[in-house]
C-alpha cells in the first residue's frame, strides 16, 4: 500500500532523469561534432575565454594563433565554440566606435609640459 503512494513520485523522478540524460547526450554529441569539424583558419573561443585562429590540428591538439606571430598549443577539449563571421564584423565595428570616441577626448594641449633645469 505504501508503494502506491510513492509511485507517482518515482514516475516523475524517472522521467526527469530520462530527459536530463537525453539533454546531456545531445550536448556531448554537439561538442564532439564541433571538435571533429574544426579546420585550419577557423576562429574559435576556448573554455577560458581566449579567442584565436586555428593554424594547425592534430588528433588531440590544436595550435591557435592568439596574436600575430604568437602560436599556442591547446587540447581540442578546450575549444568551446566556433566564432561566426557575423560576430567578427560586430566586434570590429564596436572597436572602431570606441577608438573614435577615445581619440577625440584627449588633446595634446592638455598634457603637462616637462620642466627643464637650466643649471
Amino acid at each position: 500500500m505504501d508503494l502506491v503512494v510513492f509511485l507517482p513520485l518515482f514516475i516523475i523522478l524517472g522521467a526527469f532523469m530520462f530527459f536530463a540524460s537525453r539533454r546531456q547526450k545531445k550536448a556531448m554529441q554537439a561538442t564532439i561534432d564541433l571538435h571533429e569539424s574544426l579546420t585550419v583558419g577557423d576562429r574559435v573561443h576556448t573554455t577560458s575565454g581566449l579567442k584565436g585562429t586555428i593554424v594547425g590540428i592534430t588528433d588531440d591538439y590544436v595550435d591557435l594563433e592568439i596574436a600575430p606571430g604568437v602560436v599556442t598549443t591547446w587540447m581540442k577539449l578546450a575549444i568551446r565554440d566556433r566564432i561566426e563571421d557575423l560576430d567578427d564584423d560586430d566586434d570590429a565595428a564596436d572597436d572602431d566606435e570606441t577608438f573614435e570616441s577615445q581619440s577625440g577626448a584627449v588633446e595634446l594641449t592638455d598634457r603637462p609640459t616637462p620642466k627643464t633645469d637650466s643649471n
